[in-house]
């Protein structure tokens, strides 16, 4: 078990790279360029990695391989908040240089409410056996799922977390810089960049779902869990501003993603007839991510999907629809 001072000294380190993010980084609102992206994607890997080393110097082998494997689940499966996030800001025609402060308060809900879903699931294992195998068929059904190549959508106009969110907050119809509430002569109301970071905090709730238990698969110690998730995470930002135009051409990862979905669920089923050497599920995790990128890398471009890559939804508070792009988002009262 990690001591609590391990913990308090992450976390410091957290809110160092965010402060050092928000305020000196991208202190004035700009729209962030590929080359900008690639650099800040490199930086944020080789952190992830950086720590992984530590780990191993820390803990041991065994630690630093389950964080590897976990940061490798955590980062393949946040390809596909990438498309999500691609969707709702495409939709509600979020400005270019807003996109980066919406993604930066997203990334900070994101860790606080992971946090708590590993600190839970966490103790659920402890507790109950059986979540164990609840885990698992719920990582078996989705990546099952995601093979059924459902074609998914987001809209919002349908969506159920925003129809309630306006319910109990008015949006404004226009955006006020990066501000996300404003004073009308109405009162106090969200702006629309609010409504786009509340679908966006929803969404990561989602992926989550599958995230979480993924990671909890391949280690049991919470800590070595929210360090893979927080490493992943915190790129995620520049990952998005990477890969956004380049959704299309990822037509092979969902499969890749779904067969880590199957992997790590059925070692969690197997639990307690076989246990799997780390290395050897960090192999397959790597294995399987490299061969499906580079099956969609090579694939024709004629071939390729002209819609967003699938989202796998079990809960349905994303909307699968097949009809032409929707009209613009009522925004509520003013």
């Amino acid at each position: 078990m990690v001591e609590w001072w391990a913990w308090v000294a992450f976390i410091a380190l957290v809110a160092a790279l965010l402060a050092v993010d928000l305020l000196v980084v991208h202190r004035e609102a700009h729209v962030v360029a590929v080359r900008e992206a690639a650099i800040w994607s490199t930086i944020w890997v080789a952190l992830g990695l950086s720590f992984g080393a530590f780990v191993w110097v820390w803990l041991g082998q065994d630690r630093a391989g389950e964080y590897l494997a976990g940061y490798l689940v955590e980062k393949s499966l946040s390809v596909d908040n990438v498309f999500v996030f691609s969707m709702i800001f495409t939709y509600f025609a979020v400005p270019p240089q807003f996109q980066h402060r919406v993604l930066f308060w997203g990334v900070f809900g994101a860790l606080v409410m992971r946090a708590v879903f590993i600190i839970a699931g966490a103790a659920l294992l402890s507790a109950f056996h059986i979540v164990l195998y609840v885990f698992g068929i719920l990582l078996v059904f989705t990546g099952l799922k995601m093979l059924g190549h459902q074609e998914m959508e987001l809209d919002p106009q349908q969506n159920r977390a925003l129809r309630v969110l306006r319910r109990f907050i008015p949006i404004s119809n226009e955006y006020h810089g990066q501000r996300m509430f404003v004073s009308q002569a109405a009162g106090r109301v969200a702006t629309p960049l609010f409504a786009v970071l509340f679908l966006i905090e929803v969404t990561d709730v989602v992926f989550a779902i599958d995230s979480i238990p993924a990671v909890l698969a391949i280690t049991r110690e919470p800590f070595i869990v929210f360090t893979s998730n927080a490493f992943a995470i915190l790129g995620l930002r520049a990952l998005y501003f990477l890969l956004a135009d380049l959704a299309g051409r990822f037509v092979h990862l969902k499969k890749g993603l779904a067969a880590i979905l199957l992997l790590v669920g059925a070692k969690m089923l197997l639990t307690d007839i076989y246990h799997v050497p780390i290395w050897l599920s960090l192999a397959g995790i790597a294995s399987i991510l490299a061969v499906s990128i580079a099956a969609s890398l090579l694939a024709r471009p004629a071939a390729l999907p002209a819609r967003e890559a699938p989202v796998a939804d079990p809960f349905g508070l994303l909307t699968s629809s097949r009809r032409e792009p929707p009209p613009p988002p009522d925004p509520g009262p003013d």
